[in-house]
């Protein structure tokens, strides 16, 4: 069953998995296998009809690069698009890596240019994980995660995705989803008054059990990746999901953190998190993607309420969701912060929601309580409500309302 989106607040959420969706776009030097898209066999070497610029490549990759690139349709919206934010799954080898990029469209045609987002690889000792600043024009402009459409009229997205292997690695890239959610233009729109908050419904008295990780034990720590610990509440999230899930890395993985200090998970999830451009860890779709590596189905959206929230609690989903608010605006919540990602775990049998917050000064602190209305605001202003979706393919999502955001 689904249920009507609430006036004003247009979102909508479209992904592709891979090779399921593969004929549903195009593809050029790619081929499907059961875990996702990579390059044929043989490979190609570029796209001849979109070559690649020579100073294109990541420092330290001296060419040949083949690749093969993968292109969704054109997903329309049924609004004006303010935003669109993308996300993806993917595995790459080491040495490899992958480029996302989108761009607006209206009506038969291209709105914008092609904008890169992201030049994404899994590890960090050949390509640097890196958003792409800076990139603005007369139609839109990039903001780290996010293409912001200023001038153009833009009801809908296309993404594409290029895989790229250099000719001396065995091995290449694998696409296993790739999605985006659009906002539209309302949501920028200040209201005349307070906004309503959400009815309590089917949460009430739900509060899963996900493990609960503080951040500020890693203060000092490894700054190299975004100042260390007082900065990581993304990938800190990212790790307490995926515990909960029983996907956290093997400690094999994370045997090189040295020190291993309180939790050295957390050091792992920050490296592989971490956007060379942005100088931090708080990237939204490289935290979903980091997700992806261990197993999970993991995407970026925005949900316009705790109502929305309230059904994947329901379903055994906890959410990641990033607010902004000033001490003493959410009691409980008593820092400043112009954005911080906690995972929402729960509500309480009066509705309120219950939080895991890294920002504590040990685990036992994490958990807490805050009053629905407060937060929810701070929520839907401070990101326009958006929640990073992580969970195994065997845990169901919750049906999506009509205007799907999920």
């Amino acid at each position: 069953m689904t249920t009507a989106a609430p006036p004003g607040r247009d979102i909508a959420y479209r992904g592709f998995h891979l090779p399921a969706d593969r004929s549903a776009g195009t593809g050029h030097g790619v081929r499907a296998t059961p875990s996702g898209l990579t390059l044929t066999d043989p490979p190609e070497r570029d796209d001849p009809t979109e070559p690649t610029a020579p100073d294109s490549l990541p420092e330290g990759v001296l060419g040949p690069v083949l690749r093969g690139r993968w292109t969704s349709p054109p997903v329309p919206t049924g609004f004006d698009v303010a935003e669109v934010v993308p996300s993806w799954t993917a595995d790459t080898p080491d040495g490899c890596w992958i480029e996302v990029e989108l761009r607006g469209w209206h009506g038969d045609g291209p709105a914008t240019r092609w904008y890169p987002l992201a030049r994404w690889a899994a590890d960090d000792r050949t390509v640097r994980r890196t958003s792409v600043p800076g990139q603005r024009d007369a139609g839109a402009r990039v903001d780290t995660d996010t293409l912001l459409v200023t001038g153009a009229t833009v009801t809908g997205w296309q993404v594409r995705v290029t895989l790229c292997r250099p000719a001396d690695r065995p091995a290449g890239p694998v696409l296993r989803s790739v999605g985006a959610v659009a906002t539209g233009r309302a949501h920028h729109t200040p209201p005349a008054g307070p906004e309503p908050t959400s009815p309590a419904g089917a949460g009430r008295g739900i509060v899963l059990d996900v493990p609960r990780y503080s951040q500020r034990l890693h203060a000092g720590q490894h700054p190299q990746w975004g100042g260390g610990g007082d900065s990581w509440c993304s990938p800190t999230c990212t790790s307490m999901v995926l515990a909960y899930f029983g996907a956290a890395p093997a400690p094999e993985r994370y045997a090189w953190v040295d020190p291993p200090g309180p939790r050295p998970v957390v050091v792992h999830a920050a490296r592989h998190c971490y956007d060379h451009a942005y100088a931090g860890a708080g990237n939204w779709p490289f935290n979903t993607a980091y997700a992806g590596l261990h197993g999970l189905d993991a995407f970026v959206t925005r949900l316009r309420s705790l109502a929305e929230a309230e059904a994947f609690i329901v379903a055994g989903i906890p959410l990641i969701v990033s607010a902004a608010f000033r001490s003493g605006e959410v009691p409980g919540l008593d820092y400043d912060t112009r954005g911080h990602l906690m995972v929402l775990v729960g509500f309480t049998t009066a509705g309120d929601p219950v939080l895991n917050d890294p920002y504590a000064p040990d685990d036992d602190a994490v958990r807490r309580t805050v009053p629905r209305e407060r937060f929810e605001t701070v929520w839907q202003r401070g990101s326009g409500g958006v929640a990073y979706v992580l969970r195994p393919r065997s845990v169901p999502l919750p049906p999506a309302p009509a205007q799907s955001n999920w």
